[in-house]
């Protein structure tokens, strides 16, 4: 870049830029316009600030703790186990009151079992042989329950296992064929949550708070008593969408959402918690291989000579998914004003490129006011689509030709000195006979002035030609009496100082 080019990006930074303003007389675009700053004005008044609240601060970092109690009891009288009663510490896992809980309602048990050689389960695939080869010493049977000996039990038989290091003996069946804790849709499930909001320095719990010692004993949850999280076992899974008889038989997973939305400018009465509860799991697939939840875990004892053994329970059950979300708004100026003048922005879109940055502004006669609100769809419609677009086109982007105006300048001044030099010599007849008269000139045909172009006129402007100098020029190159002689030079001089400015 030379050191032109460096001097008018310096000169640039000392422009000042300004819109040029369109009053379009158009009752049809007029009407559109308006439509659509009323539609505007109602997305603002009815979805930003009545139903999305945008005149509030919103805190979503909600800090939550959930604890989770199980109530309940259940007798059995099976081969495996005889009787047994069953409380809490049975059939709750883990016991800690974790947000994440499992209600064990079915079991499959294999007492008895100690560390020794046995015939690996028939069903097991790659523990199936003819022959002892078939079985490598030390090597783990896939999906099995021990390792190899080498040795192959059955020989010669379809039904040939290899046998195996493990406890034995080991586990048989798949699946339960009845339910075991059938009493268990009646336990009550207690969850205690506590919130706080951090942004606000706000906290609640979901609990009364009373000091009636016997509330919590008596009550139970319903959509009129939502601050006594006591839930019955049976309830939650059918307001789940689901059957505790067919779901307790194989397990299953459900979601209890506790939703906490707070609008602090009201009481904090009116911020309450909302309940809802779904099925996690693929409660379609029932009949599948995966379906259900199940896990196992032992117990572990030592008989009188010190050698140790276990019970191995494959349990089943019912897992619990405590999960709380929320946000607390409250009001704020700041996003008040982001939002009132997001609004005011949309119903005054400006155009985005440069060359056709204008603002449309229909003039309200009524009200004897303008409001310089724009809309780009307004411009389209207003530039492109009506009949007579071609008008408004014509009248909204004007050029401005640098050449042109320097010449007319050049020409207006040197005009201007054969105007003042005929008016020293006197009125008369010009050289062809011409009088010099300005009057006597139609406007637009004055000595010196060029004719205007029909591509000008095209291009728009105040009248057609599209030049700013050439209205400087129709006021100062005018020839005048010999009385303004003063007047002229005058002007002559501004032309000269124009000249070398716009050079």
């Amino acid at each position: 870049m030379g050191q032109g080019g460096w001097k008018g990006l310096c000169l640039s930074l000392f422009d000042y830029k300004t819109e040029k303003y369109v009053i379009a007389k158009n009752k049809k675009v007029g009407l559109l316009y308006r439509l659509l700053q009323l539609s505007i004005l109602l997305y603002l008044v009815v979805w930003v600030f009545m139903v999305k609240k945008g005149y509030q601060d919103i805190d979503t970092s909600l800090q939550s703790a959930v604890i989770t109690k199980v109530k309940g009891v259940a007798f059995t009288n099976t081969s495996e186990l005889g009787e047994r009663l069953w409380d809490v510490a049975d059939y709750v896992i883990p016991p800690q009151g974790e947000s994440v809980f499992v209600v064990m309602t079915n079991l499959i048990v294999t007492p008895n079992q100690r560390q020794d050689t046995c015939a690996e389960n028939e069903d097991i695939l790659n523990a199936k042989c003819s022959k002892d080869s078939d079985c490598h010493p030390g090597e783990a049977v896939v999906a099995g329950n021990g390792v190899k000996t080498g040795r192959c039990l059955r020989v010669g038989s379809a039904k040939g296992t290899c046998e195996i290091f493990a406890w034995c003996p080991v586990e048989t069946k798949s699946k339960p064929a009845k339910l075991l804790l059938d009493e268990a849709e009646e336990f009550t499930i207690y969850i205690k949550n506590s919130i706080r909001f951090p942004k606000f320095n706000f906290s609640k719990t979901n609990v009364l708070d009373t000091k009636n010692s016997s509330f919590l004993k008596t009550c139970r949850f319903d959509l009129n008593n939502l601050y006594c999280p006591i839930f019955r076992l049976g309830s939650v899974v059918r307001w789940a969408g689901s059957n505790f008889q067919e779901m307790a038989l194989e397990g299953g997973v459900i979601g209890i959402h506790i939703e906490w939305d707070c609008d602090l400018d009201k009481a904090s009465s009116e911020c309450n918690p909302q309940y809802s509860f779904s099925r996690l799991d693929n409660r379609f697939a029932e009949k599948s291989i995966s379906s259900g939840y199940n896990f196992r875990f032992a117990k572990y004892y030592r008989d009188a000579s010190g050698v140790e053994f276990r019970t191995l329970m494959k349990a089943y059950g019912i897992r619990f998914d405590v999960m709380v979300n929320g946000k607390a708004g409250k009001f704020s100026i700041i996003p008040t004003v982001i939002n009132v003048s997001s609004g005011v922005a949309l119903m005054g879109a400006r155009e985005a490129h440069p060359q056709l940055s204008m603002w449309v502004k229909l003039e309200q006669r009524d009200l004897g006011e303008r409001h310089l609100k724009g809309a780009f769809f307004c411009d389209l419609v207003l530039i492109y689509f009506i009949k007579k677009s071609h008008f408004y086109r014509g009248k909204k982007y004007e050029e401005v030709r640098g050449r042109e105006c320097r010449a007319q300048l050049v020409e207006s001044q040197r005009q201007g000195g054969a105007w003042e030099a005929k008016d020293a010599a006197g009125p008369g007849p010009g050289p062809r006979g011409v009088e010099q008269s300005p009057r006597a000139e139609p406007e637009g045909q004055r000595p010196g002035l060029p004719q205007r172009q029909e591509a000008q006129d095209r291009g728009g402007g105040s009248n057609g030609d599209g030049c700013v100098c050439r209205r400087l020029l129709e006021g100062c190159a005018q020839p005048a009496s010999s009385g303004h002689l003063e007047e002229r030079k005058v002007n002559v001089e501004q032309l000269q100082t124009l000249q070398a400015v716009e050079t």
